[in-house]
């Protein structure tokens, strides 16, 4: 691209851009436009950089030039700055600096460099030019808008199918040079998006779902659940266990699995971690693939609480002794009174680890059995009467303050209305008043 053909802005562009600035309403600092124009017969597109430089004048320059065929771009007076910034000199302008200095990218030359860096993202005041010329005449530019319609116009040249997706209100795929192949080369592929073209219209899938989807004719959602679920399982560290278990196209059969059970992928990691536990072999398939895995699950973590809280018991002996000598003292603290629920003390950390598994919060981690021991805090649970076995909800009672500090049921939950109103209104006051008792 010869310098030397560069024309001034046209004047009836500069008044477009401006009028459009004008009515942008945003006088904040730097702004950049764009218009079509050519350039020794290539059709190029001028950025230009837009400054206030007091309230009444406005000051417009070219800075950017990408042509559709060129490799490099042109550049003027612009630096690009971290995370895809811009700096535009203006000293020709008459922007002061400090001690008069030009800043150094500012000499008013044209400078050619690669073309991703210097493109910042603009509004293009004339897209039909791009129309007017043969070669783009059925580019359907007009229609799509894209972010960057020198690139758009470059794929469209080398894929006219461009146009065969844009006005099939698809655009958001011409970016994928597989798809826009796939529409050139397979007829029957173009009859699939044609018939899918709502569905694609309303979602945005992942090309390969979308090829996926027309070899094996799986429903879209199902295949982009798919392909989420292993980007989850990559990504995520936590999962570690469940990638090193499923691999390759077992991760499919995973991910059907859990499909059918209706469940997710943390609720199968908390029920392979309570197997690995209890040295279950998980090349089994019905350790694999419990045919029920919600009962299986529940089963599992019960046994897995269980024998973590043995485990510590034999480790801590002398604590759950002390444990259970505060338990026995705080005893008349329990109630199943007149009411649908009953609250009952913590008789050893073994409980505390229990309750925690099976509720899925922290109460079996997080050194609660040192405050109970200490005598900071209680630990009480409260169960349905016609469920006393069945953890429901776990509050912390201080000994110190008389009051309620946690009251929290499964997954850290707030507990129901009538839950707090038996834990607020019927057994904390009956708890302060045994307290005084017990200290009379």
């Amino acid at each position: 691209m010869n310098t030397n053909y560069i024309k001034p802005i046209p004047k009836r562009i500069e008044k477009r851009i401006l009028d459009y600035d004008a009515k942008s309403n945003d006088y904040r600092g730097l702004r950049f436009y764009s218009y079509l124009t050519t350039i020794q017969k290539e059709l190029v597109k001028i950025t230009v950089a837009v400054r206030n430089k007091n309230k009444k004048i406005r000051l417009i320059k070219q800075v950017a030039i990408h042509g559709v065929y060129s490799d490099k771009c042109l550049v003027r007076d612009m630096e690009y700055s971290f995370m895809g910034n811009y700096r535009v000199g203006w000293y020709d302008e008459g922007i002061k600096y400090p001690y008069n200095m030009r800043p150094f990218y500012n000499d008013g030359i044209w400078y050619a460099v690669d073309f991703k860096y210097y493109n910042p993202w603009t509004h293009v005041i004339n897209p039909q030019f791009a129309l007017s010329l043969p070669q783009f005449r059925y580019s359907a530019v007009d229609i799509q808008n894209p972010p960057c319609i020198i690139t758009y116009l470059r794929t469209y040249l080398k894929y006219p199918q461009v146009e065969y997706l844009v006005k099939a209100d698809l655009g958001k795929y011409v970016g994928s040079k597989m798809i826009l192949k796939k529409i050139g080369s397979d007829k029957g592929f173009r009859k699939w998006l044609m018939a899918h073209r709502e569905e694609l219209m309303r979602h945005r899938y992942y090309v390969d779902v979308v090829l996926r989807g027309y070899r094996t004719e799986k429903p879209l959602e199902t295949l982009q659940s798919y392909r989420e679920a292993k980007i989850n399982l990559r990504n995520n560290n936590a999962l570690s266990p469940i990638r090193e278990l499923f691999k390759g196209t077992e991760r499919e059969k995973f991910f059907d699995y859990i499909s059918e059970q209706n469940t997710n992928v943390n609720t199968y990691l908390d029920y392979l971690k309570a197997c690995q536990y209890l040295g279950l072999d998980m090349n089994e398939n019905k350790n694999r693939f419990p045919h029920d895995l919600k009962y299986w699950h529940d089963m599992r973590i019960d046994q897995y609480a269980t024998a973590r809280a043995e485990a510590d018991k034999k480790a801590r002996q002398k604590l759950y002794d002390k444990f259970a000598a505060i338990a026995e003292k705080y005893l008349p603290l329990e109630h199943d009174k007149r009411s649908a629920f009953v609250c009952i003390i913590a008789r050893s950390p073994a409980d505390l680890i229990r309750e925690g598994e099976l509720l899925d919060h922290c109460l079996g981690r997080m050194n609660y059995d040192q405050r109970f021991i200490r005598e900071e805090s209680l630990i009480f649970f409260i169960r349905k009467k016609e469920q006393p076995d069945t953890p429901l909800v776990t509050l912390e009672y201080s000994l110190r303050n008389h009051k309620v500090l946690q009251c929290y049921g499964e997954h850290d939950h707030k507990p129901s209305e009538d839950i707090l109103h038996y834990v607020n209104k019927v057994w904390l006051p009956y708890a302060n008043r045994t307290i005084k008792k017990l200290a009379a």
